[in-house]
């Protein structure tokens, strides 16, 4: 997971209790159905999930380009 720069600062400047929203215990003790899939079974899910589809390739697509300044950024310091 990425998290913008942003997002960073205001946790940074953010006092309070954090209170842990997920853990084990809950998650064996909920009726969510545990599902297994193999790779092929995933790609066709989240083929069928446009939605998926178009964010996984947007956010991508984004780490790509900041991938590319960064190494410009790098490069120019060298």
């Amino acid at each position: 997971m990425t998290i913008a720069p942003k997002f960073l600062k205001e946790l940074e400047n953010t006092e309070g209790v954090l209170v842990r929203k997920l853990n084990e215990e809950a998650a064996r003790q909920s009726e969510i159905e545990q599902i297994s899939i193999d790779e092929k079974t995933f790609r066709w899910m989240i083929n069928e999930d446009a939605m998926a589809t178009e964010k996984l390739a947007e956010g991508i697509r984004n780490f790509t380009k900041d991938l590319e300044k960064l190494e410009e950024q790098m490069a120019k310091r060298l």
